[in-house]
C-alpha cells in the first residue's frame, strides 16, 4: 500500500517492509539454489553472477516501488536510481560463489539509509533458516523459538580473548595489510575466516569480536552496519571512518574497536 504524500512512514514501518522484501528475496533464491541447471555469467569485473541475484534484486525492487515509490534504490546488480532522501541499499545474494557451489552461508542484505545515515538493516539467509534485522533505537534481533530474540555483541575486553573473522587472505595481502593481518592474528584467542555477511551477524550475535575485510562496496556491508551498531558494536573502515564507501570494512564488540584500528594500521609495529 503506499503512503499517502501527506505523511512519511515510520522506522517501524520501514523494518516492516524490509522484512517483506527479504520475504520476496528469499521466495527467489532459495527455489533455484543447489539446483544443477542454475545460469551463472560473469560481470565486467569477473565476478559471478547468477539468475537467481538478477530475479532476488527485481523482486525487492518492484515492492519498493511500489510502496515506496519517492525513495531512491541502489542495488548490486541494477545500480542506483535517481537521488532521493531516502535509499534503499541492495545486495540480492551475498556469497554468489558460494551460492553457485551449493554452500548455504549467502545471504540477501537490505538497508535503508535516510539523510545518508543508514537507519535500518535486515539480513536474511534462507539456506541456514536465519534471519537478523534491526532499526535505530529499535534493537538487534534474530528470529528465536517461538519468539525473535534480542542479540547483542560481547564483552570481551582484551584482544587475546578475543575471536577473529578475516574473510580472505587475498583481500589483505592485495591491500598491503596482510603484515598486520598475521601480527593480529597472533594476539587473538582464535582467527576462522567465516565468510561474507555471516560473520558480522556471527559479531552481532556475541560469537566473534572483530571482523575485518577489504574490496567492498556500500551494498555489501550497509545492512550489516546497521545491525552489528544497533546490537552495540562498532563498524567502520579498516581506518576507523564511519563511512560506508571506503571500500573496507571492521566491525568489532566496540570495546575493542580503538585497539584493533591501531593493531591493523600501516604504521602498526
Amino acid at each position: 500500500m503506499v503512503l499517502p504524500a501527506s505523511g512519511a512512514p515510520s522506522l517501524a514501518d520501514d523494518l516492516a517492509l524490509a522484512l517483506r522484501l527479504a520475504d520476496a528475496a528469499d521466495a527467489e533464491t532459495m527455489p533455484r539454489f543447489d539446483t544443477v541447471d542454475l545460469e551463472v555469467s560473469r560481470k565486467a569485473d569477473r565476478s559471478h553472477v547468477t539468475e537467481a541475484d538478477l530475479a532476488s534484486e527485481r523482486a525487492i525492487r518492484d515492492l519498493i516501488e511500489a510502496e515506496r515509490p519517492d525513495d531512491a534504490i541502489f542495488g548490486e546488480e541494477f545500480g542506483e536510481t535517481a537521488p532521493a532522501a531516502r535509499r534503499w541499499i541492495l545486495d540480492p545474494i551475498d556469497g554468489t560463489a558460494n551460492y553457485l557451489r551449493g554452500v548455504p552461508a549467502w545471504g540477501t542484505m537490505i538497508a535503508l539509509e535516510i539523510d545518508g545515515s543508514i537507519a535500518l538493516g535486515v539480513v536474511s539467509m534462507p539456506a541456514l533458516g536465519r534471519r537478523w534485522w534491526a532499526a535505530d533505537g529499535l534493537g538487534a534481533w534474530t528470529d528465536g523459538d517461538p519468539e525473535p530474540r534480542r542479540i547483542a555483541v560481547s564483552d570481551v575486553a582484551s584482544i587475546d580473548d578475543a575471536s577473529l573473522s578475516f574473510q580472505s587472505i587475498a583481500q589483505w595481502r592485495d591491500a598491503g595489510r596482510l603484515d598486520a593481518l598475521l601480527a593480529l592474528q597472533d594476539r587473538v584467542w582464535r582467527d576462522r575466516a567465516y565468510g561474507d555477511v555471516w560473520a558480522y551477524m556471527l559479531l552481532a550475535e556475541g560469537r566473534l569480536e572483530i571482523v575485518g575485510e577489504f574490496d567492498v562496496k556500500e551494498y555489501d556491508v550497509a545492512a550489516a552496519a546497521a545491525i552489528v551498531r544497533e546490537a552495540g558494536g562498532r563498524f567502520t573502515s579498516v581506518e576507523g571512518s564511519d563511512s560506508l564507501d571506503t571500500l573496507s570494512a571492521l566491525a568489532t564488540n566496540g570495546v575493542l574497536h580503538d585497539e584493533v584500528v591501531r593493531a591493523l594500521s600501516p604504521e602498526s609495529p
